[in-house]
């Protein structure tokens, strides 16, 4: 499905069914040199169980237009255009790694607006190492390659991740390849993690966000390692939040290592089970 959000295409995965804002609806956020189709195994099972799912592009990333954020907050505000562009009053926020501090500071912005708030392999602050920021610059395919062994704790995914046979490291060097190459202005790479390393509004995103909290950690995750989320997790607990923390025996890349877990564990926060 194709929105107009600030003037520009902006694409959203539905989950293979028609958007309904009658229903609750839950928005995809991915991180860095990613799409919509990392969320492909959650995105189609909540739309076949009664959501609408919104698994968005980023401005700037491959079918969305108008231009790639370079900051968290620009990035939030977009969040906030882009329920509104979908005549939705409340909504779910979900967000991996970048897509985290966004959802985070969107669902601080947005206040009763958002129902719920899913923070998938975060981390405050997100620091990302210089070696890893500069590389992305001048050899974004060796920091791909970083990123992606970084990434995971296994090169091995679950069936259910995207199909028997899947090669993930392989899709996913291909995924940040073609992430790239759509946008020929602006190189995303870069961006994304200079706006990660940058964001320094966590703590009071979280003290002015009124919905439960979940937290969706990877135990061997070397991009955002747990210890790294203590911090907002003990703020959240501090202000007297409903908080949930998951840890799973997986690395940053949590929606394909875990595919099912991590998919029932948003279920399950969205139904309060």
């Amino acid at each position: 499905m194709y929105l107009q959000v600030n003037g520009a295409q902006t694409y959203c995965y539905t989950g293979g069914k028609a958007f309904d804002a009658a229903k609750p609806t839950v928005v995809f956020i991915h991180g860095v040199i990613n799409d919509h189709s990392v969320w492909i195994l959650q995105s189609r099972y909540l739309a076949n169980h009664g959501f609408n799912v919104l698994a968005v592009d980023l401005p700037g990333h491959c079918k969305s237009g108008g231009e790639a954020p370079s900051s968290v907050e620009e990035a939030a505000a977009f969040i906030a255009a882009l329920l509104d562009a979908a005549g939705v009053q409340k909504a779910a926020l979900v967000g991996h790694s970048w897509g985290s501090l966004i959802a985070m500071e969107a669902a601080s912005r947005l206040k009763d607006r958002v129902s719920h708030l899913v923070l998938v392999g975060t981390a405050f602050p997100m620091k990302v190492s210089p070696a890893l920021i500069e590389a992305s610059l001048n050899e974004p395919m060796k920091a791909l390659t970083m990123v992606n062994v970084f990434s995971r704790s296994t090169l091995a995914a679950p069936p259910s991740a995207l199909g028997p046979g899947t090669w993930v490291y392989g899709g996913s060097m291909a995924l940040g390849q073609r992430v790239l190459a759509s946008n020929t202005t602006v190189n995303v790479f870069h961006r994304g993690f200079v706006a990660c390393d940058r964001y320094a509004g966590g703590e009071a995103a979280m003290a002015a966000i009124t919905c439960p909290v979940l937290f969706l950690l990877g135990a061997q995750d070397q991009m955002t390692p747990p210890k790294a989320a203590q911090g907002l997790i003990n703020a959240a607990q501090s202000a007297g939040k409903a908080v949930r923390v998951v840890s799973l025996p997986v690395g940053h890349h949590q929606m394909t290592e875990t595919p099912d877990a991590t998919l029932f564990a948003i279920r399950d926060f969205l139904l309060g089970r």
